[in-house]
């Protein structure tokens, strides 16, 4: 067959029978030694960039406000424990532009216990004791009825007024209200400024704003904060169902893999289809209803998403794409059906090898555990790294100064002569830099936290890919199941991956992480060319990524079936890689077809269970069942908890469904190998089981009578 020889010799040539083989080989060595020598020293270094970061970080910088001398309010064991809130001198110059460049008014700031209450001016505080005494509840220390009001504004110590305010965020903003299309500060239209005019309530709102410039998003974020203190005991019960859900899927697929396949395609399309129905009659029911007939893009950005779905576009628009999603898996399952009873046989050999390596399933909260271990290293490391900068001080003014934006020291500000030249100059706190060595290389630091966020995350999803691989390849291998296995597989695979192929794991994460990091700059790139007008850099930037993206795909792919090969045979990454690669491209049509199958069976499977749950949540969180209408929480955005637990439910499904994804492919492999090595004669006879035999028509000729 001059055909098949100049096929094998382009993809490489089949592996040999081999009587002695019986799974994956023991007798190894240690591969790609480089590589983990490498990611060791990595490893120590991003150890030590942590111990860095926590001695030069302080996350109080992120948690508490910070005053004009770039104190912490609110913090505990300082003086300024029981002053939580931070108060604007004058708020009004927050209308400065440059505060949105900023992100500081220039304004004297301090640290207050409570908001101002009553709105009134230092020059009529001061005619009255009991008015002058609150008054220097907003001052500084050292202020005394003996000195005149001339002075007190001259050494800055006092704020001109003070406004009725309420606080948001830990800091002081007038309290605006509305009265008749009015703009009113406390109860009055009007209040009187430093120089006792009196002004209108609506000239706050533009130091308002941007003092407050992500203030609607945080109103947001605080609502949906208080939706899950209110409902995350039930969001836990929610996400408790979906794990008993998967597990109970994987226990049934255990006994009734063919029987359930078909039972997860009809309910799949099913819940597909109700939700079509529903989203019809909503439609229907907001048929002439006020406001209905509204368009998406006539509504704009709202922060109340409730209010989508009380225009009938947005349910048309979600019946429109699940009637999409429902068409094209029905037209899959009709081109698909023959290869589909492969699939299931495929599927019920994985659900086999899981019953004799049951504790696969509890593997992945080995690795979610370690997962979690390695984010939230990156996260503190972080937050430690980004709060490591020291305080600058800078002058800020009202009019004209040669010395504006001037680093200088709040100190001795006051005699310097910076303040005598710009008497309206304030020395307040800007940012935290700073001029060291270590500062001007933490940017390169937080990109090593990325990158090795990034490298070790691969790691452990790596470590657990192959531990899985070498665990259900010792099922397949084994001639007398389960009598040729080891005692533990799972463990017996672990130890083998740690103890010789470290640098190869290690070897394919980097890769991984390489490409990761290439696609987070390219993000970067196009943040910052976001304005830009040049239209030839925006495409290609997106060629870019869209190329960079299909490359992590392609790598991961790669990887998931060399790490099969290095558990099986124990060679290095690049002649696994080589190897599995070519033996997938000598059986490109059963990859195409089989292997994507059966993992798009595994995906309905996790659809299914998503789709319950969220009927479930959508159903009990939106108080459409009376039976639940008192049970359920009162909420402001009843998507939260949903939203939540269905996410939770796909992660949660994906877990479990994982080690049944890794047996399949592992399965897989070993099924292509099985056909090269043998021919089903009595000397070279098929270890694929009986099941999966009559489906591809293959037989094992009888042992010849003697």
């Amino acid at each position: 067959m001059p055909e098949d020889g100049e096929y094998f010799g382009k993809h490489g040539e089949p592996r040999k029978y081999d009587p002695t083989f019986k799974g994956p080989i023991h007798n190894r060595g240690c591969t790609d030694i480089v590589c983990c020598i490498l990611f060791i020293l990595a490893i120590l270094g991003y150890i030590a960039v942590g111990i860095l970061a926590w001695s030069q970080g302080d996350p109080r910088k992120v948690i508490y406000p910070t005053d004009s001398r770039g104190q912490f309010c609110g913090q505990a064991g300082t003086p300024l424990e029981n002053k939580r809130l931070l108060f604007y001198f004058n708020i009004m110059k927050c209308a400065s532009p440059m505060v949105l460049l900023e992100f500081q008014c220039p304004t004297t700031q301090m640290c207050v216990e409570k908001c101002p209450e009553k709105s009134m001016t230092l020059l009529k505080a001061y005619t009255n004791k009991n008015d002058f005494d609150y008054y220097k509840q907003f001052c500084k220390e050292g202020v005394t009825s003996a000195m005149g009001v001339p002075q007190i504004l001259r050494q800055g110590l006092c704020p001109a007024m003070l406004i009725s305010s309420k606080p948001f965020t830990r800091r002081c903003f007038p309290a605006l209200g509305e009265k008749g299309g009015v703009i009113t500060v406390g109860n009055d239209s009007h209040f009187e400024d430093e120089k006792g005019t009196m002004r209108d309530a609506k000239d706050l709102v533009d130091g308002v704003k941007n003092a407050t410039v992500v203030i609607e998003a945080r109103q947001v974020v605080m609502k949906i904060f208080e939706d899950y203190t209110h409902s995350w005991y039930w969001i836990l019960i929610g996400l408790v169902i979906a794990m008993l859900t998967s597990l109970l899927f994987i226990i049934l697929l255990r006994f009734l893999a063919g029987i359930m396949v078909w039972v997860m395609i009809a309910l799949v399309i099913l819940v597909i289809g109700y939700g079509i129905f529903h989203c019809y009659m909503e439609y229907a029911a907001l048929k002439g209803e006020p406001g209905a007939d509204v368009t998406l893009q006539q509504l704009g950005f709202q922060t109340d998403f409730t209010v989508y779905l009380q225009i009938r576009q947005t349910w048309l628009a979600f019946m429109i794409i699940l009637a999409i999603v429902e068409v094209i898996i029905i037209l899959l399952l009709i081109f698909l059906r023959k290869r589909i009873l492969i699939a299931v046989a495929l599927i019920k050999e994985a659900s086999r090898a899981i019953g004799h390596v049951m504790s696969s399933l509890f593997y992945p909260l080995f690795t979610f555990l370690l997962l979690a271990m390695v984010i939230a290293y990156w996260a503190v490391t972080a937050v430690f790294l980004s709060t490591s900068n020291e305080p600058i001080y800078k002058v800020f003014n009202e009019t004209e100064c040669v010395h504006s934006r001037t680093t200088c020291d709040p100190a001795n500000y006051s005699t310097t002569p910076m303040k005598t030249e710009c008497p309206d100059s304030e020395c307040l706190f800007a940012f935290y830099g700073g001029e060291t060595v270590y500062h001007k290389y933490l940017i390169g630091l937080q990109f090593y936290n990325v990158f090795l966020f990034f490298w070790c995350a691969n790691f452990v999803t790596a470590l657990g890919q192959m531990t899985l691989a070498g665990a259900f390849a010792s099922y397949y291998w084994a001639f007398v199941k389960p009598d040729d296995m080891p005692a533990f597989p799972v463990f017996s695979s672990l130890g083998r991956s740690l103890r010789y192929h470290t640098g190869t794991l290690a070897f394919g994460s980097l890769i991984l992480a390489i490409i990761q990091m290439i696609r987070v700059l390219l993000e970067y790139l196009d943040h910052k060319l976001k304005g830009a007008q040049n239209k030839f850099a925006k495409f290609l930037l997106c060629c870019m990524k869209c190329c960079f993206w299909c490359l992590e795909k392609f790598i991961k792919f790669i990887n998931r079936n060399a790490y099969i090969m290095v558990a099986i045979y124990g060679k290095n990454f690049c002649t696994s890689a080589r190897d599995a690669f070519f033996l997938l491209m000598r059986n490109m049509i059963r990859v195409a077809v089989l292997d994507k199958v059966t993992d798009f069976l595994l995906f309905l499977g996790k659809l299914l269970i998503v789709g319950l749950v969220g009927i479930f949540a959508f159903f009990f969180f939106s108080g459409r069942v009376k039976a639940f209408e008192d049970t359920a929480p009162n909420l402001h955005y009843y998507w939260v908890p949903i939203l939540t637990v269905v996410i939770g439910s796909y992660l949660i499904a994906h877990g479990f469904f994982s080690v049944y994804a890794m047996c399949v492919d592992t399965l897989f492999l070993c099924f292509l190998e099985d056909l090269e090595r043998n021919d089903g004669s009595a000397e070279r006879p098929y270890l694929m089981p009986e099941s999966l035999r009559k489906v591809l028509n293959k037989k094992n000729k009888a042992q010849p009578a003697e």
